[in-house]
């Protein structure tokens, strides 16, 4: 704990310099005032810790759910039965349909304003200046989720896709928004109903499957950094549903759902094909969105 002491005071000095600064909720509503913020968006501007990052790290790099070139390893084929992202079938998104789930929620770090997100160095050739800023130990598991945060951002974007790590809520309003050509956006991220859930079986329910409009979406993954990092990329040939379910123990969830229909060009070894039994470019592959994402789409 001594040692998140130094940056829960940035924290505290970032939020107090700009408190003259438009809140973060009026912001998004003068520029999306017909957009809903979605939970995964207002639970940030609440947190104020760095959160429980080796749980991150782990259902981060297991779902595996950004990255389709690479090959699942041993410890994603064993851990995937016990992750909060698996995947599925299109065709298995209808009324009626079950399916065994673990919803997870992790805490995050808050958001800063974007004038003291972009003060501070954002780049793996600054990782010791970056670390030594949060007093972060270097061989620490904070310093490696950092490092790991900063190379993922630094890669080159996937063919056909647009990619950027948003450090602030204004920048990742910007990017979703100027990547999808209009303002007139939803934001949705998955809810649930119930602080804790167990792993059980979800039914879908009547009505509950909704199909969000186009076949462009922005995708944007929670981070692991010491404060809220999204890793946003406009994906195509995509689909997204809002899915409205129901647990055993009566737990209600609203989830979104991704359905990729052009997996030609994954790793036929990625962790999906395995799961699934199937072969790239055959069939749409899809998956939840973990709770804290959030996905953008036009409006129908």
């Amino acid at each position: 704990m001594d040692r998140l002491l130094p940056l829960l005071s940035f924290l505290l000095l970032a939020l107090a310099v700009s408190h003259a600064a438009v809140p973060p909720q009026v912001y998004w509503h003068s520029v999306l005032p017909n957009t809903p913020m979605p939970s995964a968006i207002t639970d940030l501007l609440t947190s104020r810790t760095l959160g429980h990052k080796q749980q991150m790290i782990v259902e981060l790099s297991v779902a595996g759910n950004k990255d389709y070139n690479s090959a699942a390893t041993e410890t994603q084929l064993h851990a995937y039965p016990n992750v909060a992202v698996f995947f599925f079938l299109e065709k298995d998104l209808h009324q009626g349909d079950k399916m065994t789930l673990h919803f997870t929620k992790t805490t995050s770090a808050t958001f800063l304003p974007r004038t003291a997100a972009n003060s501070i160095p954002f780049s793996s050739a600054k990782l010791p200046q970056i670390l030594n800023y949060f007093s972060i130990q270097p061989n620490s598991i904070e310093a490696e989720a950092i490092k790991e945060t900063l190379l993922e951002c630094e890669e080159p974007a996937a063919k056909g896709e647009k990619k950027y790590c948003a450090t602030s809520l204004e920048s990742m309003v910007e990017f979703s928004t100027s990547s999808l050509g209009t303002h007139n956006v939803l934001a949705v991220s998955t809810t649930v109903r119930k602080e804790e859930t167990p792993k059980q079986q979800y039914t879908i329910t009547t009505g509950g499957v909704q199909r969000m409009a186009g076949d462009e979406l922005v995708a944007c993954h929670a981070e692991t950094y010491a404060y809220a990092v999204f890793y946003c990329h406009l994906t195509k040939s995509t689909k997204a549903y809002k899915v409205k379910m129901v647990g055993n123990d009566g737990t209600a969830v609203e989830a979104v759902a991704v359905c990729h229909t052009d997996t030609a060009g994954w790793n036929p070894k990625h962790l999906a094909f395995q799961m699934l039994n199937v072969k790239p470019g055959t069939v749409p592959i899809c998956h939840f969105m973990p709770q804290g994402q959030v996905v953008w789409s036009r409006r129908s």
